[in-house]
C-alpha cells in the first residue's frame, strides 16, 4: 500500500514519519507488524505527535468539521491538544455539545428504526 494509506491506518502524520517509510510502498503484513509491535519512532509519534486531523478531533472530542469551525487547520502535538483541553475555549465546548447532540440523535433514530422493524 502507498505510504499515505499506511500512515492513515497507523493514525500518524505522513510528513512526520521517517524518510524510508515515506519512500516505499508497504505490504499489509508490514503495516500489521507495525501496528502489533510499533518501533520506537512510531510509538513516539503516536504519543507526542504531530497528529493528523482525525486523531486531533478524536482527542478533543469533536468532529473534523468542528476542527475547521474552531480554526484548527494544522496538525497538533499532544502538548498542544492538552493545552487546548485545559484552556477549554468556548468554541471547543460548543463543538463537543454539538457532537453529543448528533450522537444522541443518531442513537434515537436507530432505536426508532429497530422498534419499527420489530413491530412490522
Amino acid at each position: 500500500m502507498k505510504p499515505e494509506t499506511a500512515a492513515k491506518k497507523l493514525e500518524v502524520l505522513l510528513a512526520a514519519t521517517p524518510a524510508e517509510f515515506q519512500a516505499r510502498e508497504l505490504r499489509r503484513e508490514e503495516v500489521a507488524a507495525l501496528q502489533a509491535s510499533p518501533p520506537e519512532w512510531l510509538a513516539t509519534l503516536r504519543r507526542e505527535g504531530p497528529h493528523p486531523r482525525p486523531v486531533v478531533a478524536q482527542r478533543l472530542g469533536i468532529s473534523n468539521s468542528g476542527l475547521a469551525r474552531g480554526g484548527i487547520t494544522e496538525p497538533l502535538t499532544t502538548a498542544e491538544i492538552t493545552a487546548l483541553l485545559e484552556e477549554s475555549p468556548r468554541w471547543l465546548e460548543l463543538e463537543r455539545d454539538k457532537l453529543k447532540a448528533v450522537r444522541a440523535e443518531a442513537t434515537r433514530l436507530k432505536r426508532e428504526k429497530a422498534a419499527a422493524a420489530t413491530n412490522a
